[in-house]
């Protein structure tokens, strides 16, 4: 999920850029007020939304593409949605509650985190939530009542999630590591070295090699909001503040600016030469790596 070229944030300014890193990826002014305080982020209970109901692309804060049947999914406020070729949606379960933070691990086998919905039990944050039947039925693996995932990702088993303004590893999901205080917008894990994880900070783009433990800046890279590394290889893709869109075929380790998405950016995800953005009310969709995008859903 990635790209790069200044080290300025661009059009939209400093702070404005710093709204975007504390609202964690798209996330609602609630939840990030609640979480730059240090408390529990707002549960579901009395969302005027609920199950049943027309199904609409509202805060979406992940997209990821299923390697087994090929679709788009989009974590976002109000359920797991699939998003069709043809800009369709289907609320997976019709089950109303916050995903943050999603991500896809594998066929059918998703990430998340988040705050239940409207009638839902459970503590105000989820912690690291997991399905492996296509967001059908989720299991609560760690940390329920105390992480909020705002980014999250993972490769070959190690996962990263950042949370109240900690970046934390796990090997497995349930025992963490915690790698200490980090102002951090995004994450991408490197699916051909798990060790290796790219994060957009305010400072710039950085890269560890060490599962999180050192970073170091990725010289030359433009400052971005979002990033991601394709699964299958290293085309990466990332977005600035502003919507330029940048790409690299080397997993971050270069980059060039591709396209633009016309606003600020709330999700991204790479598949090979394929990109999906989130922007306001749309999922935009490239297939030239981020040179031109086509509109895949729109908000009428």
């Amino acid at each position: 999920m990635p790209g790069r070229s200044s080290r300025r944030w661009n059009a939209l300014g400093v702070a404005a850029a710093g709204a975007l890193l504390l609202a964690g990826c798209g996330t609602d002014g609630e939840a990030a007020a609640g979480e730059a305080a240090g408390g529990e982020t707002h549960s579901h209970e009395g969302d005027a939304h609920a199950s049943g109901e027309e199904v609409t692309l509202e805060h979406v804060h992940g997209l990821g593409v299923d390697p087994g049947d090929g679709e788009l999914y989009a974590g976002t406020h109000y359920g797991l949605v699939r998003i069709s070729e043809s800009g369709e949606l289907t609320r997976i379960a019709d089950r109303v509650q916050d995903f943050m933070g999603f991500t896809v691990a594998g066929p059918q086998h998703y990430l998340a985190s988040g705050h239940p919905g409207a009638g839902q039990g459970g503590p105000g944050n989820l912690g690291l939530i997991e399905t492996t039947d296509g967001g059908q039925t989720w299991e609560t693996l760690s940390l329920a009542g105390e992480a909020d995932f705002h980014a999250l990702d993972a490769a070959d088993g190690t996962i990263y999630g950042y949370s109240g303004g900690q970046l934390l590893v796990s090997e497995d999901g349930e025992e963490w590591a915690d790698r200490g205080d980090m102002r951090i917008a995004d994450l991408a894990a490197d699916p051909a070295d798990p060790q290796r994880v790219l994060a957009t900070t305010e400072a710039g783009l950085v890269v560890s090699e060490d599962a999180g433990g050192t970073f170091t800046a990725v010289e030359g890279a433009p400052l971005m909001v979002l990033v991601d590394i394709a699964a299958d290889g290293g085309q990466a893709a990332g977005v600035a503040p502003d919507g330029t869109v940048f790409s690299s075929t080397d997993a971050g380790e270069t980059w060039a600016e591709a396209g633009n998405v016309g606003g600020a950016p709330a999700a991204l995800t790479v598949e090979e030469n394929e990109v999906y953005v989130a922007v306001d009310g749309a999922v935009l969709a490239s297939t030239d790596g981020g040179a031109t995008f086509t509109e895949l859903y729109r908000e009428r």
